[in-house]
């Protein structure tokens, strides 16, 4: 059989750089093929050559055994070339008509005008087999991130795509979105529509995907047969060893770090209690939008809360605002890492400097030296990858990013922790990196808490488990009970 995309001895070089050696991608008519590695593999990289971002040193690009020359986006999508990136790209104003429409109008007679009514009539028919619920006048913003993902699906069929690459597609959906998702893919991959789906999520891949290409430091390292190969030897592949699966380990004291007394936010959060120890991984399970990131919002003073208090270590936390917050020792590492947490273009420093740059600095001047020796000690401590703490923070990878954060809470002596998602985006080695940071800090007598939308990964690292469900924390799961089944049991609305 003829492949549907081929693609051989790709090389690509950056100011001498050299990030793919000669790597080979092949994808066959209605296959559903994964794209596997570590961040900083070269997936990236490889996706953004295929969809025009970026030109190939070396190498040549085959459609249905054709060659051909993609330089430009322009040119991939006449290739028959669609990517859906992880950020959707998307003019959140517009109607979902005209997303779909975008840099393709559709033109009345003269060509002067734009024929709304048509564009809107051959929207609707291309949501229709995907999901005829969403309305092609809404403003895209209105639509949940699945919503959102069908709807650059129906512009990539409206291209006439015969290649969708989905870059992370589930990293903001739920379980039931999830679903919805695959059988959106098997509708496209019956009608011969290839896919190449990028996730770090490996339980995902293998419900998925029939076949897997592995990078691991700009090489192919793997072409395999999902169905004839396990979850385990493919992570080995990934990363180059042997993941150690370590047990959970608990380092929880009676000192009470952290007291939430009926803390209210609208209907959003209802009078939440709980105690936090030092020395304690308190996880929050729930879900999405039951409340989890809206709580942690307002334990950080990011966000007003309407009654209740917080005290940290015995001592009131009357103050508002994430200032201070931070002085009294909580930091927050958000779910939305490149939103929330990081300022792109500056250096791995100047992020670290960020929440109090009065202690490095002396009549109003930043002593650099200072802070760029105190960034490398904690940046050895966190294992940041490439070791560069002058670099751009927005050049790392998604895991080496959640690194800084972390490191900036220990660069200000923070001793209350309070992670959302913290492995959103993150590849499997670096999430056991993550793991071993949380661990680290309980060891030491900080106190944690993490919210998780996996359950694998709340009950991996979690002494309790609150559980909320509508905006209220409907149990508290002690060793003994943790379960995904109490969990979800816990979760779902009755």
């Amino acid at each position: 059989m003829t492949p549907r995309l081929a693609l051989r001895d790709i090389t690509k070089a950056f100011s001498g750089n050299t990030v793919l050696h000669g790597v080979a991608l092949t994808v066959q008519p209605g296959e559903v093929h994964g794209l596997l590695g570590e961040n900083g593999a070269g997936k990236s990289t490889m996706l953004n050559i295929l969809s025009g971002v970026l030109a190939r040193d070396s190498g040549s690009i085959e459609i249905d055994g054709k060659a051909v020359q993609i330089t430009s986006p322009r040119e991939a999508t006449a290739a028959g070339i669609a990517m859906i990136h992880q950020e959707l790209q998307q003019v959140p104003e517009l109607s979902v008509a005209q997303n779909i429409f975008l840099g393709a109008a559709l033109r009345k007679a003269g060509g002067l005008f734009v024929d709304r009514a048509a564009q809107e009539a051959e929207a609707r028919a291309l949501l229709a087999p995907l999901d005829a619920s969403i309305d092609v006048n809404a403003p895209i913003r209105s639509l949940r991130v699945a919503q959102r993902q069908i709807v650059e699906i129906a512009k990539a069929l409206r291209a006439k795509a015969k290649i969708i690459a989905m870059d992370e597609p589930t990293s903001s959906l739920t379980p039931k979105e999830f679903e919805r998702l695959v059988e959106v893919i098997a509708k496209l991959t019956a009608q011969g529509v290839s896919i190449i789906y990028v996730s770090h999520k490996m339980d995902e891949v293998f419900r998925v995907c029939t076949a897997a290409t592995i990078l691991r430091d700009g090489r192919l390292i793997a072409q395999v047969p999902i169905p004839q190969t396990t979850m385990r030897d493919v992570v080995e592949l990934m990363v180059g060893r042997e993941l150690a699966h370590a047990a959970h380990r608990s380092f929880a004291t009676d000192k009470v770090m952290l007291r939430v007394q009926g803390l209210t936010r609208g209907t959003a959060v209802q009078d939440a209690s709980f105690d936090l120890h030092a020395g304690e991984v308190l996880g929050i399970a729930g879900l999405v939008g039951a409340g989890r990131t809206e709580l942690l919002r307002l334990i950080a003073g990011v966000d007003k809360a309407d009654a209740g208090h917080v005290e940290v270590v015995g001592q009131p936390a009357l103050a508002n605002g994430p200032r201070a917050r931070i002085k009294a020792g909580l930091g927050l590492v958000p779910e939305e890492r490149k939103r929330d947490g990081i300022i792109r273009h500056r250096p791995v420093t100047a992020n670290i400097g960020l929440p109090a740059m009065q202690k490095w600095s002396r009549a109003g001047i930043i002593r650099k030296a200072l802070l760029k020796a105190r960034s490398e000690t904690l940046m050895q401590e966190v294992r940041l990858r490439p070791f560069d703490v002058t670099r751009p923070i927005g050049s790392f990878s998604g895991g080496n990013q959640q690194k800084a954060i972390i490191g900036r809470w220990l660069a200000t002596e923070t001793q209350i922790f309070l992670f959302d998602e913290p492995t959103r985006g993150i590849d499997v080695g670096a999430k056991a990196e993550i793991y071993d940071l949380i661990e680290k800090l309980a060891r030491e007598g900080r106190a944690v808490i993490v919210v998780s939308s996996e359950l694998p990964e709340v009950i991996r690292v979690s002494d309790r488990v609150l559980v909320m469900r509508q905006g209220r924390i409907s149990a508290t799961l002690g060793p003994a009970e943790i379960s995904e089944a109490n969990i979800a049991h816990n979760a779902i609305p009755a």
